[in-house]
């Protein structure tokens, strides 16, 4: 067993006492109506007039529009990231497609593989050179 277990464990003896927390004061009116009120003081009080207000308004409004021309130009630009690699991926396929009925050809156009092909229909391969057919001007 483990000592040092041991030692903690005839160190507890009691139960540990249980924290509580302190009682709540309820908000009086004051607090409430100050928590309420920045709003009310921003634009009442003179921080903000109303007029300032509708003055900001075109700047704000020009400023929405600028927001959501960034965010319409990522989803565009997402867009076609996604599209240029779902593009790239189908020209590998057909690239490696390509090369393997490329290389399947070259292999099926050699002349020992032909002459195995022709030789089902009786079709022999020529032992001597094929021979020249000569036309005379006057003959014809």
């Amino acid at each position: 067993m483990n000592r040092f277990r041991e030692e903690i464990e005839e160190e507890e003896v009691g139960p540990e006492p249980e924290l509580k927390a302190a009682p709540k004061k309820p908000k009086t009116a004051e607090e409430k109506m100050d928590s309420n009120s920045f709003i009310s003081k921003l634009f009442n009080d003179g921080l903000v007039s109303k007029e300032a207000a509708t003055d900001a308004l075109p700047y704000l409004c020009f400023l929405a529009f600028l927001g959501m021309v960034y965010i319409a130009n990522s989803h565009f630009a997402v867009n076609n990231v996604r599209r240029i690699d779902k593009l790239n991926k189908e020209v590998k396929e057909l690239r490696w497609e390509y090369k393997s009925l490329k290389a399947e050809l070259m292999f099926k156009s050699k002349l020992t593989e032909v002459a195995k092909k022709v030789d089902t229909l009786g079709i022999k391969e020529l032992i001597e050179p094929p021979k020249k057919i000569i036309v005379k001007s006057d003959e014809y």
